[in-house]
């Protein structure tokens, strides 16, 4: 167990046992401060045990409480562990650590969830689910328990990029309550310690081909009289920054190929000459030079695609891919030099043109739309030969033997 996770309460049980000659369920409650409302929670959570039969404990990670949670917990029968690290993800994973439980249940100890009817998730976990995720929009949400900005955008919004990002079959992305197999989930390396773990969770389960079902659960309001430890704006950034940092393809791929798609298709149309497209809009040699910037940029994200999809692979912060990105997974430095020295050679000998064009005028005035047809494309694809080389150094920097 990390050393920064200690036992609070005794424990009569040897923690050194396996943990399925135990419990088949820990019911985890994160806590900061919650004297509000712990007692109810854990006599809810105790309640569900005892009435369902099933084997198990509640646990309490405190995170530093001074108000008192702790022994009101223990004194209910609650397992405590201080996890001294801070934050929201810090607290779970010393919990997670520390339970005795074959699956876990976690849910904020806000009196917020209904911890007295579980069935359901436990149900599902005992099929073989290794994540079963509550849906509060599904089972419902009383008046004032969750904020408009919450209900209508925040959570809507990430929940779709989840679900487009990373196919998670998921509509509730950040619901609290959320059951899990013990082993399946410590495997991952869950790693954030702040509210963004809540999204390290559901990303790092589907990366990784875990089983991800979903059950309706009810949302009342929390039975605090202070604010809420969630920062709207704060967290809800760190959340969206995750998902974006942990999926290559979105954050530079999709965008990459949008640009350079839409410069190739302006190089070809007006290499040749101007475009009209109404009596009085025409597209000339200007929208060229955009149409080049454009594949300049898109290349760009492409390459910065294929690095962070290589450095986090190495890192194992993601699993290995398959398709398109495996491909530059693959690509060596010799393969990527090859290529670029093409595309230079190809510009190259664009530029040599332009200039010979120009002599040959005895170096006279230029015209201009027809050396710039030429000239533009011939300089995009030197510029992008310089960018490929240097992309293929830095990811071969990658691979570099630690000192």
């Amino acid at each position: 167990m990390s050393a920064l996770v200690m036992e609070f309460a005794h424990d009569q049980r040897d923690s050194t046992l396996a943990v399925d000659d135990l419990l088949e369920l820990t019911i985890m409650m994160p806590c900061l401060n919650e004297a509000e409302t712990i007692e109810v929670c854990v006599k809810k959570a105790m309640g569900f045990l005892a009435r369902s039969g099933v084997t198990g404990e509640v646990l309490i990670a405190d995170n530093g409480s001074t108000d008192g949670s702790q022994a009101m917990a223990q004194a209910l029968g609650a397992r405590v562990v201080q996890v001294f690290e801070r934050g929201y993800g810090a607290a779970l994973m010393g919990g997670m650590k520390a339970a005795h439980g074959r699956y876990i249940i976690m849910g904020d100890a806000d009196d917020s969830y209904d911890f007295e009817n579980l069935d359901s998730m436990v149900e599902k976990l005992r099929g073989g689910a290794d994540l079963v995720m509550g849906n509060r929009f599904q089972g419902g949400i009383k008046k004032g328990a969750m904020p408009p900005l919450h209900r209508y955008l925040g959570n809507p919004v990430l929940s779709m990029i989840g679900r487009v990002f990373y196919k998670i079959p998921v509509g509730d992305f950040h619901c609290g309550l959320r059951g899990f197999h013990r082993e399946s989930l410590l495997a991952l390396g869950l790693q954030s310690p702040g509210m963004e773990f809540a999204s390290e969770m559901v990303v790092k389960a589907a990366l990784n081909g875990l089983t991800i079902v979903e059950v309706p659960t009810v949302l009342s309001k929390d039975g605090r009289s202070r604010a809420p430890h969630l920062k709207t704006w704060r967290d809800g950034w760190r959340h969206l920054r995750f998902l974006l940092l942990h999926s290559p393809e979105w954050l530079f791929l999709a965008p990459g190929v949008a640009l350079v798609t839409a410069g190739l298709i302006g190089c070809c149309l007006l290499s040749q000459g101007s475009v009209q497209l109404t009596h009085t809009i025409s597209l000339d040699v200007h929208t060229l030079v955009v149409a080049c910037f454009a594949i300049l940029m898109g290349a760009q994200l492409i390459m910065f695609s294929g690095l962070a999809r290589r450095y986090s692979v190495m890192e194992g912060v993601l699993p290995t891919s398959r398709g398109a990105q495996q491909l530059i997974l693959g690509l060596t430095l010799e393969s990527i030099l090859q290529g670029a020295a093409v595309l230079l050679v190809l510009g190259g000998a664009g530029v040599t043109w332009a200039i010979v064009g120009w002599a040959q005028s005895g170096f006279g005035p230029i015209l201009y739309n027809n050396v710039m047809r030429l000239l533009v494309p011939s300089m995009t694809a030197m510029a992008l030969a310089i960018q490929l080389a240097a992309a293929g150094f830095l990811a071969s920097v990658f691979t570099l033997r630690r000192v």
